[in-house]
């Protein structure tokens, strides 16, 4: 599928690129669409490619020694994935599987040096995404560590609602199909525990949720629930 460079060039990641450097790395990628529940690519496959995504949402998960699934993050749009290669392995670390339609752009994995040290600014913005990634990894390991469960399903709603939500008449709408038992494991508990929790938010005006959706219907409230000292 032809890539419309335009539409790159107005990614945060490729902004301060000059057009010729653009149009040299725009030349070895490809783009396909990637159906709803279709994987882009797997846990423990061989990293062949690293993937820009364009359009849509991706959940990304993985399966631990002891065969849990555990949703690790949600990528959206503009954000590299796959980059196995800067982490010094082999082999996808987790599964990535579209949320929803969804568009990705990819590059033979035999590129991401030359990439990086051609093109400074995307080495710095690659490296800021892993540094964020990172901390995000850091944020939810201490909540898991040291906050009641409450709060941290609270803070992971939060979370969705900034990174991936859409102003409509009753709230915020987190704009691709999320379910409770991703939430569980965002969030290291059941799925009990979350069906009761977002039941008990519902009858607070809080949220609302549905078969797949969520939306955030009183942030401020949730935040309060999230971080009650501030």
């Amino acid at each position: 599928m032809a890539i419309d460079i335009s539409l790159v060039r107005n990614l945060p990641l490729f902004r301060q690129m000059d057009s010729a450097a653009l149009s040299r790395l725009m030349v070895r990628a490809t783009s396909r669409r990637v159906a709803p529940g279709d994987l882009v690519f797997e846990q423990g496959a061989e990293a062949v490619a690293f993937y820009l995504l364009l359009h849509g949402r991706l959940k990304v998960s993985q399966v631990t020694p002891d065969g849990q699934q555990v949703m690790v993050r949600v990528v959206h749009p503009g954000d590299l994935f796959g980059f196995a290669r800067a982490l010094a392995r082999p082999d996808y670390p987790g599964t990535a599987r579209a949320a929803v339609e969804s568009i990705v752009v990819s590059w033979p994995m035999a590129d991401w040096d030359a990439v990086v040290e051609n093109n400074p600014r995307l080495a710095i913005n690659a490296m800021q995404t892993i540094g964020q990634r990172l901390d995000e990894a850091h944020t939810r390991l201490r909540e898991m560590s040291t906050q009641e469960v409450e709060r941290r399903v609270a803070h992971a709603v939060l979370r969705l609602a900034e990174k991936a939500g859409r102003i409509e008449g009753g709230g915020t709408r987190i704009d691709f199909p999320i379910t409770r038992q991703d939430i569980a494991e965002m969030t290291g508990t059941t799925l009990h525990t979350v069906s009761r929790l977002l039941s008990a938010w519902e009858g607070q005006g809080l949220v609302e949720g549905g078969r797949q959706k969520l939306t955030v219907t009183d942030a401020e409230g949730l935040a309060k629930i999230a971080d009650p000292e501030i």
